[in-house]
């Protein structure tokens, strides 16, 4: 055996450290390079100090550290040449085009075969899956039987950069992203969607294969051809661009006949355009690799599409659906057979039978802590059996967590050959096309077959094409035995037939999306793969009326793909749109590309109006794939309507940094939102969507909505008088946790981390700002807070007295100082007042335990200098402390030796709790601060002492309030609160984070994925065919979630708006009733009594108009509406605007009250 003791790994530790990271190789060139050598040289020498060398072991060991060989510039560069300085020197995208001559040497990869280990090695492929909780989305990942993984050393992660992809992945699967090579063939539209999601994802590298070259009819789908690149190999014109999306990627091409054994090189390999007997030998060869190859063939045939999956013979998944474990707090577990769980009711138990959960803390039943599964059944809300007899078991005492366990999935996929015959299950995406899948099984065998036999895709338009197409999806259909299909539906095979060739940029957009999740789940095992096939079609969003064979020929433009589906009437109505996009994130991105793509707004009538207020930041580049890292700090909108517009120069773009908002009504006016033929949201909160969907509704808009969270997303459509609206229905407010409990009775991190998040602000925000706005205007500050006289005037009074006064930093040793009592305060005389006040044999009025679940018995903490995490909440809370008073902060601030003699100067005063502290336990207060009969009194003491503190400062000095920023790891917000949340969890007993977690918890970071983002935005787009076309029915439309980690898909038509009916008369949502040539009160009264409704109020905004009940209101009869709505409401009607609007409450002639809808008065 290898005595590892004997390893002097503190010189091993520092020379690894001085190796370059991924990132220096790949950015700064190869001047480091010698380094790695050294050390392998060095780790040779230090091998002396073993007792005895395991070969099989030592093998392992340098299999991670010796050099590799790696693509660049067309040429295998070993990294211990000492030429590599001058050829790395070269700019980053000329060295990774990779030409076709020499695509045999620019494979990226021996990695994949060095990963399984070598042939000496005696573990193989054996490792072995952890079932153990990771604090990081989903399971620990060990090892993974049978599969083929990246490189395994991969670089460190930047969390800035990675942040959103993180929050779904965790580090595990990003690592083996990280170290992944993938191969890309066919690079038309789909192509190039699956490799941009790839590369934003930031695998290792990307090779991209073609034969063919580019046609102007490529146009239509692929955002990365230009018509320069028409006649110049596919493979090679995607290069340039698709490395400014990630330059940590390598990409390679191959342009030259692809050959079986080349797939070896990679991890997985996907497919857009090969025929079924090559995909069949290509296939059977990656399963039967060891470790297999993942092999992924897809396709899109104008509005339809296929996926088949096959992931080796015997593929495991680590992480099924990338969820977060389940958790309960225990209430009482019984001693029974079997034992009966019982959990508080602050949460609902999500656990199903079946699921293994380990016990923790529990009190007196101390059996069920050894950490074992068990296994749940007759799972309820807020109780579930255990498969054990507890009946010899302690009996419970209190406390207790029970956790779900994950488990890990074993998935035997077929070849292709096999599935072919025998397909299994499809997944369904659409359950009113639940036999649609079967026959587009056939439709792409005998589009092969055509193919073959004619050497070319069927003509749009040609009936003779079709029916030799339906010809063959017949005869294949009778050799199919068991799966034969007892009727065929000619006219979906029909506009398959005309539509085959066409690759359209909202179905790539759609799949690119979907292969690019599958390619992330077999290079990591997490999520569960696709399963085999997936069959999808659009068919809906065709013309509603038949297309003459003429309007589908080809024009010769960049539109002739899209044309040759939808012919060009629709075309043309596309290109004469006028479109809103509000939001330029990712969404927003993406939108701007399919939209340019499609043609949509891109001639001299068409317009396309895009807003966003906010700026680029380096978080966004993963997503964003507009933007690069120089845009960084400059406005959305405006870097993305001019990136787009190099997609296509036709496209009519007006970039625009207004947040659409009652505020900017004169920008969006009544004018822009009439002249409008279609809005889509890319927006990423709840309230800007409210807004965006009452102004469609009050114009009577088309509305299309969509989201996305991790790897869900959802699409919604909201056409006028056909569906109901977007806030028609909502999602329940989230559940806040009470005020007392983030404040003194925290069970989880959550709460550490709001309450963390709320001290941040409150110190180095919220007071500095009441600092200064008492010294900016002394006298009109504190008689605003005379004048509100309460406990919170009385709080912020303190506050800033304290500051200024008992906390006043004047050099950097104060701030250590305070930083010090800080920590003194917070986590040992809090919890010690706490405990004082209720012990831990305290009980309620009623008797019963007061501190029982889901309440934890809090412990102080004792504070060192060696203590972990201690000191580093030190230097964040010092510095940041400085920067608000203005204090230089020193160099040695950040030397943790240094650090801690300072700290260790700061004397601390001893604390004994008092009687008769108050300690607010009742969870439905909303404030922590207690009114008092005395507050005015101690108000004016406050400032009279406020008075004072001011003369000791010279007039001009202000401090700097600190806003709380997320995404700056340099700036040390997220070190304190992560460090306050973790002391706070540390006082009672509660699992601590790391930053990256905290930063996803307190920063309130959405999870997001540039493939969920690429799916939403293709089926959105697929649905503007229907609204821009104008003809399609209710049954038409498809509202859509989706969730690529199971994967699931769930289609289904809107829901209709509720109509509301009175007399002949019938409205729903979408109606706004108009009263035109300036009316007066009585125009109105009486037109609605026309109508069988008697008014009996009348308001505008706040304001009555008129109410019957009141006789004075019977003079403004002959008044006109408008005169009243200046006078009465105080209303302002601006210039642009030709209209109010008044809200009418109605009654029947039986005095039923009916609800009408709002009503505009016209006086311009």
């Amino acid at each position: 055996m290898c005595n590892l003791s004997l390893w002097p790994w503190r010189t091993v530790s520092l020379l690894w450290r001085n190796l370059p990271s991924r990132g220096e190789r790949s950015l700064e060139g190869a001047e480091k390079e010698p380094n790695l050598a050294s050390f392998v040289f060095l780790l040779l020498l230090l091998t002396v100090r073993i007792q005895f060398l395991s070969s099989t072991k030592f093998h392992r060991l340098l299999h991670y550290m010796l050099p590799r060989k790696r693509a660049v510039g067309g040429e295998i560069v070993d990294d211990n040449s000492h030429n590599t300085e001058a050829l790395l020197k070269r700019q980053r995208t000329d060295s990774l085009i990779s030409s076709s001559a020499s695509v045999e040497a620019t494979s990226p990869t021996e990695n994949k075969k060095n990963n399984s280990g070598s042939s000496s090695s005696s573990d193989g492929n054996n490792c072995s899956i952890s079932n153990s909780n990771n604090n990081q989305n989903g399971s620990d990942i060990v090892g993974l039987p049978n599969m083929a993984l990246g490189d395994g050393n991969p670089p460190d992660i930047d969390e800035d950069l990675h942040s959103r992809q993180l929050a779904v992945y965790g580090r595990d699967t990003m690592r083996r992203l990280f170290g992944s090579n993938i191969l890309i063939s066919g690079m038309q539209g789909l192509g190039c969607e699956i490799a941009k999601n790839l590369i934003l994802a930031g695998v290792k590298s990307v090779t991209l294969h073609d034969e063919g070259t580019v046609e102007l009819w490529d146009l239509s789908s692929n955002f990365i051809f230009s018509e320069d690149d028409v006649g110049k190999n596919r493979a090679l014109a995607s290069v340039q661009k698709l490395q400014e999306l990630n330059n940590a990627v390598l990409i390679s091409t191959l342009s030259n006949e692809l050959t079986k054994e080349k797939l070896s090189d990679f991890q997985a390999v996907v497919f857009t355009d090969i025929s079924l007997d090559k995909a069949i030998e290509f296939d059977e060869y990656c399963h039967s690799q060891q470790p297999p190859v993942s092999f992924i063939k897809a396709e899109v045939r104008g509005l339809f599409g296929s996926i088949f999956c096959d992931f080796g013979p015997e593929f495991t998944v680590v992480d099924v659906d990338g969820e977060e474990p389940h958790s309960g707090i225990i209430a009482s577990i019984g001693n029974d057979n079997p034992a009966l769980v019982s959990c508080v009711d602050d949460e609902r138990l999500e656990f199903q039978d079946g699921d293994l959960v380990v016990f923790s803390e529990v009190k007196g039943m101390t059996e069920l802590n050894d950490g074992k599964p068990r296994k749940v059944k007759n799972a309820r809300p807020y109780s579930f059996a255990l498969e054990e007899d507890t009946t010899n078991y302690g009996a419970y005492e209190r406390g207790g967590i029970v956790t779900q366990v994950k488990q890990a999935k074993v998935l035997h996929f077929k070849t292709l050959r096999e599935a072919l015959k025998d397909p299994g299950d499809f997944l369904l995406s659409d359950f009113s096309k639940f036999d649609r899948p079967p026959l587009l099984h056939l439709a792409f065998q005998a589009l092969d077959k055509f193919m073959c036999e004619v050497g070319r895709f069927p003509v749009a338009g040609s009936e003779e094409d079709a029916q030799k197409l339906i010809s063959l999806a017949v005869d294949i259909n009778q050799g199919s035995g068991d799966g034969k299909l007892d009727e065929i539906d000619q006219k979906l095979l029909r506009h398959f037939a005309f539509g085959a060739r066409a690759v359209l940029n909202p179905m790539a957009a759609m799949f690119g999306g979907i292969v690019g999740q599958e390619v992330v789940k077999a290079c990591s095992g997490k999520f569960h793969p696709l399963f085999q096939f997936f069959y999808f079609d659009s068919a809906e969003s065709l013309p509603t009326e038949p297309l003459d064979p003429n309007d589908v020929k080809p024009l010769n433009s960049r539109y002739d793909a899209q044309i040759s589906v939808f012919g060009r009437k629709l075309q043309k109505k596309l290109e004469e749109a006028t479109v809103f996009i509000v939001g330029s994130g990712a969404l927003g991105c993406e939108f701007l590309k399919n939209l340019a793509l499609m043609g949509v707004c891109c001639s001299e009538k068409g317009k396309l109006t895009i807003t966003d207020d906010d700026v680029i930041e380096k978080s966004n580049l993963t997503r964003q794939f507009l933007f690069r890292d120089w845009n960084i700090g400059q406005a959305k909108s405006t870097v993305a309507a001019s990136a787009v517009a190099s997609l296509n120069p036709c496209l009519h773009v007006e970039a625009l940094q207004n947040r659409a908002s009652p505020e900017t009504e004169n920008v969006f006016n009544d004018a822009f939102w009439e002249n409008l033929d279609v809005v889509v949201n890319a927006l990423d909160n709840v309230n800007a969507r409210l807004y965006i969907d009452q102004r469609c509704l009050y114009f009577q808009k088309s509305l299309l909505e969509s989201g996305t969270l991790g790897a869900k997303c959802n699409t919604q459509m909201v056409i006028p008088h056909l569906t109901e609206n977007y806030g028609a229905s909502r999602d329940p407010p989230e559940k806040q946790a009470p005020m007392c409990t983030v404040h003194s009775f925290p069970h989880n991190i959550d709460h550490c981390l709001t309450w963390a998040r709320s001290e941040f602000e409150g110190l180095l925000e919220k007071t500095p700002a009441e600092v200064n706005a008492f010294l900016s205007n002394p006298s009109e500050y504190t008689a605003s807070m005379k004048n509100a006289g309460d406990a919170q005037a009385r709080d912020n009074l303190e506050r800033v007295i304290e500051c200024l006064d008992r906390e006043r930093c004047e050099t950097f040793q104060d701030c250590i100082t305070w930083a010090r009592l800080k920590f003194e305060d917070y986590f040992a005389n809090r919890v010690k007042q706490l405990t004082f006040t209720f012990p831990e044999d305290a009980t309620t009025s009623n008797g019963a335990p007061f501190w029982s679940a889901p309440k934890r018995f809090p412990l102080p903490l004792q504070f060192s200098t060696d203590g972990p995490g201690y000191l580093h909440f030190m230097m964040a809370a010092s510095i940041l402390r400085g920067e608000t008073f203005g204090i230089p902060i020193p160099d040695w601030a950040k030397n943790p030796r240094k650090l801690a003699d300072a700290v260790n100067k700061v004397v601390v005063p001893d604390f004994q709790p008092k009687e008769g502290v108050r300690i607010v336990t009742d969870e439905k207060a909303t404030s922590l601060s207690t009114a008092s009969i005395d507050d005015a009194a101690v108000i004016n003491d406050l400032i009279m002492r406020l008075e004072q503190c001011r003369k000791k400062f010279p007039s001009e000095f202000r401090m700097n309030p600190i806003q709380f920023e997320k995404d700056d790891d340099t700036n040390y917000h997220m070190d304190l609160i992560a460090a306050l949340a973790n002391m706070r969890a540390r006082n009672y007993s509660i699992p601590e984070v790391d930053k990256l977690k905290a930063k996803f918890i307190a920063g309130r970071i959405i999870p997001a994925i540039a493939t969920a983002t690429a799916m939403a935005t293709g089926l959105v787009c697929l649905e503007l065919y229907k609204v821009l076309e104008g003809k399609h029915k209710l049954e038409d439309y498809r509202n859509t979630f989706a969730n690529l980690a199971l994967p699931l898909f769930s289609m289904a038509e809107p829901v209709p708006p509720k109509v509301f009916k009175h007399r002949d008369m019938s409205w729903t949502v979408w109606d706004r009733w108009i009263l035109r040539d300036n009316p007066t009160l009585r125009d109105l009264l009486q037109w609605l009594k026309n109508q069988g409704l008697n008014a009996y109020s009348i308001s505008c905004g706040s304001s009555l108009l008129y109410n019957s009940m009141f006789p004075r209101h019977k003079d403004r009869m002959d008044r006109r509406l408008v005169d009243l709505a200046r006078e009465v409401a105080r209303l302002e009607v601006p210039q642009y605007r030709h209209h109010f609007d008044v809200v009418v409450a109605c009654e029947d002639d039986e005095d039923n009250d009916i609800d009408i809808p709002q009503i505009s008065i016209y006086f311009r």
